[in-house]
């Protein structure tokens, strides 16, 4: 015979237990998914989405890569306002600059140019020689920050394209199969087509961080390359006023 305290405890836990409408219908194992697309996925299958891994990690890659060097040139053109224009000389300045310094490379071409400016060179007026010699090596030092930048920009482009072709691939597989097997039903369609579509959810995934990635840094290097004219800028002016070797 069961104890009065044991029906107590039996009928306080129906009271609080859900109902039978309450409860959802017991897990079902999904036999779908990223895991059965590359187990049973052909050779394009996984060539497409190796692809897509690759754009991934080459997009995140050179995003951080260039988010690293914007900050050592940003470190850079800090230590030019608090050593470089407090010396005596552009010679001393180039001394507070460190030896892999962008600020570095463009003075001391300005430097160099004024000293070279003789010979042949010399018919040419000090101001335009300064002003080009300048601008030349500004110029390789903005083309280094846009290095890589074009690679973003295709994989923010070309992403969606390529998963947008592994579904249409596995949609096309999908049909073959139900079309040979003879069978229509909905377990048969749903479950491929919208094992297919992971393709083109994984090529948005892969793209739209590399656009934000993209407008993120380019907008970044605009105000470094505004900072690097206006040195360019001061340097030159430095330069024309102090008397020539």
């Amino acid at each position: 015979m069961i104890s009065k305290p044991l029906l107590w405890l039996a009928a306080l836990a129906g009271a609080f237990a859900a109902p039978a409408w309450a409860q959802g219908p017991a897990a079902e194992a999904n036999p779908y998914g990223l895991a059965s697309l590359w187990a049973q996925g052909d050779a394009v299958a996984k060539f497409t989405l190796l692809i897509l891994l690759l754009m991934s990690l080459a997009s995140w890659y050179v995003t951080l890569l260039k988010l690293q060097e914007q900050r050592q040139m940003a470190q850079q053109l800090k230590q030019v306002q608090e050593g470089f224009w407090q010396a005596a000389s552009v010679e001393e300045g180039l001394k507070s600059l460190g030896e892999t310094s962008a600020l570095r490379f463009i003075a001391q071409k300005g430097l160099d140019s004024a000293h070279k400016h003789q010979g042949m060179v010399g018919r040419i007026d000090f101001h335009e020689w300064l002003a080009m010699n300048l601008q030349r090596a500004l110029s390789v030092v903005q083309a280094r920050l846009q290095r890589g930048l074009a690679l973003l920009a295709t994989v923010g482009s070309t992403a969606p394209f390529v998963g947008l072709f592994g579904t249409v691939w596995g949609i096309y597989n999908a049909l073959v199969k139900i079309g040979i097997s003879g069978q229509a039903s909905i377990d048969k369609v749903a479950g491929p087509v919208g094992e297919s579509l992971i393709m083109t959810a994984i090529g948005l995934a892969v793209a739209v961080p590399a656009v934000l990635g993209y407008n993120w840094l380019v907008r970044r290097n605009k105000a470094l390359n505004d900072e690097l004219q206006a040195f360019a800028s001061d340097l030159h002016a430095v330069l024309l006023a102090n008397p020539r070797p």
